[in-house]
This record gives structure tokens, sequence and C-alpha cells, in this order.
């Protein structure tokens, strides 16, 4: 029976999401399908499965992202879905897709990369829509300003837990070598 679940997460919240997936597999539920905001799942044996994420620096498609998945793909996990540049990745029993700090550290460096764009173009739509808001239509700040606004300082908040996880990587990767 497939089952659909409705559930945002943003992006900086990649580990939760990953969390997510694997507790629903625990219940007996593994994801088949990916979208915005939208998981499928099928029945399976609980805890068959586990899963991971990951951002790749270009679309699934891309012929360097197809090496790579097939690549995974040959230590025994499949892609079960993809969304944007995030792939969805499941496996019997327990797998992990980063062996090493420095490749946790490239794929945090990614996200950090697109939750910064993502901040600087709500910050310049903000600007934009408060300039031609105030200046031409001379009104106060317009709703989308302000939505863009608060996508800004909110990108911003997730950058910055982002860098605060990263910079622990290399702290403990110092460490350890």
């Amino acid at each position: 029976m497939r089952t659909v679940i409705k559930k945002l997460f943003w992006v900086w919240d990649f580990e939760k999401e990953e969390q997510w997936l694997n507790e629903m597999a625990a219940k007996g539920l593994a994801l088949v399908g990916v979208g915005f905001c939208r998981y499928e799942f099928e029945d399976c044996t609980p805890g068959e499965y586990s899963f991971r994420l990951e951002l790749l620096d270009n679309r699934p498609e891309h012929p360097e992202s197809r090496k790579y998945i097939s690549f995974v793909e040959e230590t025994g996990a499949e892609q079960v879905g993809s969304y944007l540049n995030w792939v969805y990745f499941r496996k019997k029993g327990q797998f992990e897709i980063f062996s090493d700090y420095s490749t946790k550290i490239k794929h945090l460096s990614r996200i950090i990369s697109l939750v910064a764009l993502l901040a600087v173009l709500n910050l310049a739509a903000f600007l934009y829509n408060l300039i031609v808001v105030i200046l031409i239509i001379g009104e106060p700040v317009g709703l989308m300003s302000c939505i863009n606004l608060f996508l800004a300082v909110f990108s911003g908040i997730g950058m910055h837990k982002l860098r605060k996880k990263r910079e622990a990587l290399k702290n403990e990767q110092r460490v350890f070598e």
C-alpha cells in the first residue's frame, strides 16, 4: 500500500529529514518517491532499509552526477528519488555516504553555498521591492518585501547553523588527523 505524507524540511535541516525517513522505515514505511514537501512510501519490513540524502553539485541527470550515483549504487544502495539537486538513497541495513571528515565538510559547504544564494536572492528581491514600492508607488513596504526579508533572515540563520556544524567537523578532523 502506498502512503503519501506532506512535510516541510528546510535545506539546513537535511539531517532531520534523513532521521525522519529512517524512523518511518523503522515503522515499516520505505520511501519510494519524493517531491516538494511530498514523500511517497510503501510498506516494508520494519527496519529493512536505511536512507541517506545528498546534495549534488549538478542535477541528477548530469553526466557527472549519473557517474556518482552509479558508483553509490555499486555499493548496494539505490536511488529512490530526487528533488532538484538532492538525491535520496536507500539500502538494506545501515550505510553511510560520507566516509571521512573531508567529504562531510564538502557536503556541508555545498549546502551552505545553496543557502547563501537563497539568502542573497531574497535580500536582493527585498531591496528591489522596497525601492519600487517606496519610490515609485509611494506607499509603505509591501507584503512581498516582508516575505523576502523574512526568507533572507531565516536563510541567514540556517547558514549560521550549517557553518557551526562545519566548523565542529573541521575541529574534529584536526584532532583525529
